[in-house]
């Protein structure tokens, strides 16, 4: 996937660009960054191949449709496509299938380097630093899921 002179690869579906227009400015750019980290840590990840953008309940989703290596990860502000009650201290957020382990194994890897919702999510703030090594070893955990499970 090529990318545009600001960066970020294209999206490609016009669903996932209506709704990531229909965010407000504040939280948008950040969702974009986790989008492009989620796009990047796939194409440097073995195994994963092209990762489908779509919407999954309301919310830019990603999936390893091709591969078939891993479990939807989704991004969204708080409180956008899925009624949730959500600690609205927190902007945005990472989803994964709670049936997974993933959330579990994040906790057990970098306890309270990151910020949690129960086993469903990684929670941000719009003025926080991200903590990008340990978020793309959660991408590509996600990304790997059905790869490593066993």
């Amino acid at each position: 996937m090529t990318t545009n002179p600001s960066g970020q690869s294209p999206i490609d579906s016009p669903e996932v660009a209506a709704t990531f227009s229909s965010y407000d400015a504040h939280v948008r750019p950040d969702l974009l960054s986790l989008r492009q980290l989620i796009l990047d840590t796939a194409a440097e990840t073995a195994g994963v191949g092209r990762v489908e953008e779509a919407l999954r309940w309301g919310q830019p989703s990603y999936l390893t449709t091709g591969s078939r290596s891993g479990s939807t990860i989704r991004i969204a502000p708080i409180g956008a496509g899925v009624d949730h009650d959500y600690d609205y201290d927190y902007d945005y957020a990472m989803f994964f299938i709670c049936g997974t382990n993933l959330v579990e194994s994040f906790k057990d890897l970098f306890g309270d380097v990151m910020d949690y919702d129960g086993n469903r999510a990684l929670m941000f703030s719009v003025n926080d630093q991200r903590p990008e090594p340990e978020l793309r070893a959660c991408i590509t955990m996600a990304l790997t899921y059905h790869l490593t499970k066993k």
